[in-house]
């Protein structure tokens, strides 16, 4: 159990215990066999897997990813060594003792179908359907059309007996995020994790007069400090659409231990880490813990879960 004096860091998502509610992004530090191991010694709370397609991919050309003060951007194409590898390694990082999610991609939705089966066999705790990677070129997220996303999902659910989650696209208006309620509870989803990176976002270096990533002419996903108030706004719309019922891991800007705070009162579960965990390493889980315990102590939370939802509105 993860405890910062007498604060109570552990969280529950989907019926598994976490030892804290910090965990990596999916794509931060996370493709190759050494990495997820380091992970695993780190004090993050999951291990939590690269999106993984059919066939091994080195990703796009670098340079694809730049880290700057507000944030970051890439465009990393998914870069991962293939859902077969992932299938071996997945049971080794038991020793851990930490849950594992698998984060599950694919290009069409017979690879959603191939991977996640072979994957559930080998017995992840949670398995995240990500349906918004928004860096390989040519191809759309699936979470902006709700019907496809319906259909895939129908098909996912059939082949996983793990829980099975999604990990969705920005929303920017409440009627899509309305739209999609109806398609997560038909497809039988039992968590979220909100948000992927803000897609199609442009960083220039004034001095070279340039842009900053290769691929795509400069376009890539935005993270970090910059796309937190958007990450907080589809927690927190979610979390009421639902009505609390579904647990949310919420992904985005959280960079200090007040920023997850923030996504506990917006209604998050648990969050993810991405561009603090690619800049600082594996050290920052330890750092946020303790920023987020000394947070809770000094306003008289017992534990995470004690906020969350309790955003207050004026």
């Amino acid at each position: 159990m993860s405890r910062r004096g007498s604060i109570d860091l552990t969280t529950t998502v989907a019926g598994v215990r976490f030892p804290s509610c910090f965990m990596n992004a999916a794509g931060a530090r996370c493709v190759t066999r050494e990495e997820l191991e380091a992970l695993g010694r780190s004090r993050t709370g999951a291990i939590v897997t690269k999106s993984m397609t059919v066939e091994p991919r080195s990703g796009n050309p670098e340079p694809r990813y730049y880290g700057f003060p507000t944030g970051s951007i890439n465009s990393m194409g998914l870069p991962n060594l293939g859902y077969l590898a992932y299938a071996r390694i997945i049971p080794e990082l038991r020793k851990f003792g930490k849950p594992i999610i698998a984060s599950v991609a694919g290009f069409v939705e017979e690879d959603f179908v191939k991977i996640a089966r072979v994957i559930n066999e080998s017995r992840p705790d949670l398995i995240e359907v990500n349906l918004s990677c928004p860096n390989v070129p040519g191809e759309p997220q699936i979470g902006y059309d709700a019907q496809a996303s319906e259909r895939l999902l129908a098909k996912v659910r059939k082949v996983v007996s793990v829980p099975m989650g999604v990990k969705l696209p920005p929303y920017f208006d409440p009627a899509h995020q309305e739209k999609m309620v109806g398609v997560l509870e038909r497809g039988g989803v039992e968590f979220l994790s909100l948000i992927n990176s803000v897609g199609n976002g442009l960083v220039v270096d004034p001095d070279r007069e340039s842009v900053v990533i290769k691929p795509k002419g400069g376009f890539g996903g935005l993270g970090g400090s910059i796309i937190k108030p958007v990450a907080l706004a589809n927690v927190r719309a979610f979390w009421k659409l639902f009505g609390g019922r579904l647990p949310i891991i919420g992904t985005g800007g959280v960079c200090s231990g007040s920023d997850a705070f923030e996504h506990f009162l917006c209604g998050a579960t648990a969050v993810q880490v991405g561009t603090t965990l690619v800049e600082e390493g594996m050290g920052a889980f330890e750092r946020l813990e303790h920023e987020l315990a000394s947070l809770l102590e000094k306003k008289g939370y017992a534990s995470v879960l004690a906020c969350r939802g309790k955003l207050k509105e004026l």
